[in-house]
C-alpha cells in the first residue's frame, strides 16, 4: 500500500470516528433529557457534557486528518476527544449508580468498565463481564425508568468500547502497513541512480536517500548544505547558486534543471544532472527537493561525438567545419584589433597516383606523415586542419607578407623530405595557395568564405604554374573565374538552344582520292562572333563537363546525317562516319548504352561509325579501357586511336587494344617531305599497323609532296585541306553525288 492509499485509508477511518461521535452524543442528548425529567439535579451534568461533546466534534470536524499520519502530536488531540465523550458517559453512570444506592457494585463496575476502555483488547472480557453484572443489578431492582436509562448508558458504553477495540487494530495495521511503504520507499531510494536530498533554506538539509552513498560516495549523516556547496566544482558554483536561488524563491511546485560538476567523497569528478523542486508548502516536507544523477558517461559520449564532428579521424587535427568556427573567430578579433589573418591551403600533387599505385594503406600513412611535418613548422597559436583527401589548410594571425612567404617555402621543402611508404621511397610535392586578409579590407572586414575562395584560387594558380609552389592570391585570378564562369553559362545556353553546327572533312582514299568517310567536327555559331573554331570552346567544355553532354549531341547529329546521305545515295553504304570521343566522354559510366542507343535510334548501319580515342587516354586505368573497348567493339563500331604516336603506349599494350585504325598525328606529317625524322616516324607507324593489320589514316595533308611520300611509305587514307576542308552536309552531299573532294 502507497503512502497516499494510507493516507486517504486514515482520513476515511476518521470520518468513520467523526460519525459514530456523533451518535454518541445524540444518545447521551437523549439520556439527559430523560434524567432531567427524572431528576433536575442531572441538568447541570447534562449541559456540560453537551458542551464538551460539541467543543470536541467541532474540533474534530476540522482537523485535517490526512496530516496525522505524518504528525504525531496531533494524537493528543484524538486522545482528548475521546475522554471527554467516555468522561460524560462515565458520569452519567455514576449518578445512576448513586442514585440506585449500589455503592460497592456501583464503584466495583465503573473500576473495570474504565480499566476496560483504557487497556482496549486486553480487559475488554473484563469490561464487557462487569457491565452485565451492573445491567443485571439494575434490571432487578424496582425502578424501570432508571433501569431503562441504565440499559441505554450500557449499550453505548459497550458500543464505544467495541469501537476503541476496532481502533486500535485498524492503528496497528495501519502503522504496519506505513512501515512496510517507507521500507519500501527506502530499498528502492537505494538502488536509485539518483540521490534525493531535501534541503530547507534556513534548516539545511533535512533528508538524504540511501543512495548518496553510490552516487556521491558520502554517508547520510555527512550530507550537509555546507557540504554541498564544497563538492560542487569552482567553475560552476555560481550558476549552481543562481539556480538553488530560483528553486529556494519559486512558486510552490517550480521546478528547474542544471548541469554541474561534483567531487565525490573518492575525490574523483562527476557531471552531474541536478533537478530542484520546491515543496516547502508541502507540510510532510516543507524543504526542496534535489536529484542528483550522475551523467559521466553521457557526457564523455557527447564530448567524443563532438570531437569526432569536428576532428579529423585519420589525423587527430581539426576538419573543415571546426577550421571554418576558428577562421570566423579570428576574423572577429581581426575586426577589433586591426591585425593581420593569413590563410593557406595545401594540396598535395599527384596524392591520386600514390593512392592507385601503393594503395590507401600507404595514401593514409602519406598523409599522416604530412600533417605531421605541417605542424612542426607552425606556432603554437597556429591552426592546421585537414579539409578533407590530401587537401590542408593554415590559419595564421599577425605575420606580415615576407613571413607568410618565408612560410610557405618551409613548408614545401618539409613536404618535400623524401618518404618511405612501405618497400618504396617517395617524395611528394605540394601546392600552395596564400590569401591574407586585414582590418578595414570592406566595412565588415573579410568574409570566411571569400579567404577560403581566394586562398583556393591561388593554390589552383600554383598548380597551374608547375607544382612545387606557392601562390599569392592576386584580385585578378578572381576575374579570371569570373570569366569562365561567364563563358560556362554562355555555353550552358549555347548547348540548350543548339547553337552548335556539325562540320564534315572528308577521308579519302590516298591512291584514287576517292571519298571513303569523313570525320565529324564540331563548330559554334556563335550569335555575336559568329561560326567559332573548337579551339575556343572544347577545353572549356573538357574542364567543365559540358564536353558530355555535347559529344552526346554531336555522335546523334553525325549518325543522323549518316542515315540521311544512305537514304539519299545508296552508292554510300560503305562511307564512315568518325566522331571522336573525348577523355571525359570515354570515362562517362553510360557511354555505352548511349552509344547502343543512338546507333538504335538513328538506324545506321555500326560497322560504318568509327569512334576516334586519343592514345593519351588509353594509358589511363588500362583494365577499364580495354573492358570499354570491348563492349563497344560489341556493338559493332570501329575504334580508331587518334593523334598517334604522340602518346607513350607499348607495343604490348596495343595488342590489347580491340582498335581497327591508327590515325598518324598531323605533326608528323607536316615535315615529312623535309625532315627525315618525321618521314622515318610515319613510315614506323605505317609498319606497325600493317603487322598489327590495322588501317592507317594521315592527318593534315596539305602539300602535293606530303600526299606523294605517304602514297610511297605505304600510307592507305588521308585527310587535310590538299584534299578538302571541313564543310556543311551540303557540301558532303554534291560530293558523294559523283565529284571528288577539291
Amino acid at each position: 500500500m502507497s503512502v497516499n492509499a494510507l493516507e486517504e485509508h486514515e482520513g476515511d477511518y476518521r470520518a468513520r470516528q467523526i460519525r459514530l461521535g456523533t451518535w454518541i452524543a445524540v444518545g447521551v442528548i437523549v439520556i439527559g433529557a430523560v434524567r432531567v425529567h427524572l431528576d433536575w439535579q442531572g441538568g447541570p451534568l447534562l449541559v456540560a457534557g453537551i458542551g464538551v461533546i460539541a467543543v470536541a466534534q467541532g474540533a474534530m470536524a476540522l482537523l485535517p486528518w490526512r496530516r496525522l499520519v505524518f504528525e504525531p502530536w496531533l494524537q493528543p488531540v484524538l486522545t482528548v476527544w475521546w475522554a471527554a465523550n467516555l468522561a460524560v458517559l462515565l458520569a452519567f453512570t455514576a449518578y445512576d449508580v448513586a442514585a440506585l444506592a449500589i455503592y460497592p457494585a456501583g464503584v466495583t463496575l465503573i473500576l473495570a468498565s474504565t480499566a476496560a476502555l483504557a487497556s482496549e483488547r486486553a480487559v475488554i472480557g473484563i469490561g464487557l463481564a462487569s457491565l452485565a453484572g451492573y445491567v443485571s443489578l439494575v434490571l432487578t431492582r424496582d425502578r424501570p425508568v432508571a433501569g431503562t436509562l441504565a440499559a441505554l448508558t450500557l449499550a453505548l458504553m459497550a458500543g464505544v468500547m467495541w469501537f476503541c477495540a476496532r481502533t486500535a487494530s485498524n492503528r496497528r495495521r495501519l502503522d504496519t502497513a506505513r512501515l512496510s511503504a517507507e521500507r519500501r520507499i527506502e530499498a528502492l531510494l537505494e538502488t536509485s541512480s539518483d540521490a534525493v536530498i531535501a534541503v530547507h533554506p534556513t534548516s539545511g538539509v533535512t533528508y538524504s536517500s540511501p543512495s548518496v552513498r553510490t552516487v556521491l560516495g558520502y554517508e547520510q549523516a555527512f550530507v550537509t548544505g555546507d557540504l554541498l556547496t564544497d563538492i560542487t566544482h569552482p567553475d560552476f558554483l555560481p550558476t549552481v547558486m543562481e539556480w538553488w536561488l530560483s528553486v529556494a524563491n519559486g512558486v510552490p511546485g517550480f521546478s528547474a534543471r542544471v548541469e554541474s560538476r561534483i567531487r565525490r567523497a573518492d575525490g574523483t569528478w562527476i557531471h552531474a544532472d541536478v533537478i530542484g523542486t520546491n515543496r516547502l508548502d508541502d507540510p510532510s516536507l516543507q524543504a526542496a527537493v534535489i536529484s542528483i544523477r550522475d551523467i559521466t558517461e553521457r557526457k564523455e559520449l557527447e564530448d567524443e561525438l563532438t570531437r569526432q564532428a569536428f576532428a579529423d579521424s585519420l589525423t587527430g587535427m581539426p576538419n573543415r567545419a571546426l577550421f571554418r568556427d576558428r577562421l570566423e573567430h579570428a576574423i572577429a578579433r581581426n575586426r577589433r584589433g586591426g591585425g593581420r589573418i593569413t590563410l593557406l591551403l595545401v594540396d598535395l600533387d599527384d596524392f591520386k597516383l600514390v593512392n592507385d599505385s601503393l594503395g590507401h594503406t600507404a595514401g593514409d600513412q602519406l598523409i599522416a606523415t604530412t600533417a605531421l611535418r605541417l605542424h612542426q613548422q607552425l606556432r603554437a597559436a597556429d591552426t592546421l586542419a585537414r579539409l578533407g583527401g590530401d587537401e590542408f589548410a593554415i590559419l595564421v594571425e599577425d605575420v606580415t607578407e615576407v613571413e607568410a612567404m618565408d612560410l610557405g617555402d618551409r613548408l614545401l621543402a618539409a613536404i618535400r623530405r623524401p618518404l618511405r611508404l612501405g618497400n618504396r621511397e617517395v617524395v611528394c610535392t605540394a601546392s600552395i595557395g596564400v590569401a591574407t586578409a586585414k582590418a578595414g579590407d570592406g566595412d565588415d572586414g573579410p568574409d570566411p568564405g571569400e579567404l577560403l575562395r581566394n586562398a583556393d584560387l591561388a593554390m589552383y594558380a600554383a598548380k597551374a604554374a608547375g607544382r612545387d609552389r606557392y601562390a599569392l592570391f592576386d584580385p585578378a585570378m578572381y576575374a579570371d573565374i569570373l570569366r569562365e564562369a561567364d563563358e560556362r553559362a554562355e555555353l550552358e545556353r549555347a548547348l540548350a538552344a543548339e547553337e552548335f553546327v556539325v562540320y564534315y572533312q572528308p577521308i579519302v582514299d590516298l591512291p584514287t582520292s576517292r571519298l571513303i568517310g569523313v570525320e565529324a567536327l564540331v563548330r559554334w555559331e556563335h550569335p555575336l562572333r559568329g561560326l567559332v573554331g573548337p579551339n575556343a570552346f572544347i577545353p572549356l567544355a573538357e574542364s567543365t563537363g559540358l564536353i558530355v553532354p555535347l559529344g552526346r549531341w554531336v555522335l546523334r547529329q553525325a549518325c543522323r546525317q549518316l542515315a540521311q546521305w544512305c537514304a539519299d545515295y545508296p552508292d554510300t553504304e560503305r562511307i564512315r562516319m568518325n566522331v571522336n570521343l573525348s577523355a571525359r566522354q570515354f570515362q562517362h559510366e553510360g557511354l555505352v548504352e548511349e552509344v547502343g542507343q543512338i546507333l538504335a535510334e538513328t538506324g545506321v548501319n555500326p560497322h560504318q561509325v568509327v569512334l576516334e580515342i586519343t592514345e593519351s587516354l588509353l594509358m589511363q586505368d588500362t583494365d577499364s579501357t580495354i573492358e570499354t573497348l570491348g563492349r563497344l567493339k560489341q556493338l559493332g563500331v570501329r575504334l580508331a586511336i587518334d593523334d598517334f604516336g604522340t602518346g607513350y603506349s607499348s607495343l604490348s599494350y596495343l595488342k590489347r587494344f580491340p582498335v581497327d585504325i591508327l590515325k598518324i598525328d598531323r605533326s608528323f606529317v607536316d615535315g615529312i617531305d623535309t625532315e627525315h625524322g618525321d618521314a622515318t616516324l610515319a613510315e614506323a607507324v605505317v609498319q606497325l599497323g600493317r603487322a598489327l593489320q590495322l588501317q592507317t589514316v594521315a592527318e593534315g595533308i596539305e602539300t602535293q609532296e606530303q600526299w606523294s611520300t605517304l602514297q610511297d611509305l605505304g600510307c592507305e587514307f588521308g585527310q587535310g585541306y590538299l584534299f578538302a576542308k571541313p564543310g556543311a552536309a551540303e557540301t558532303i552531299a554534291s560530293i558523294l553525288g559523283g565529284a571528288k573532294p577539291s
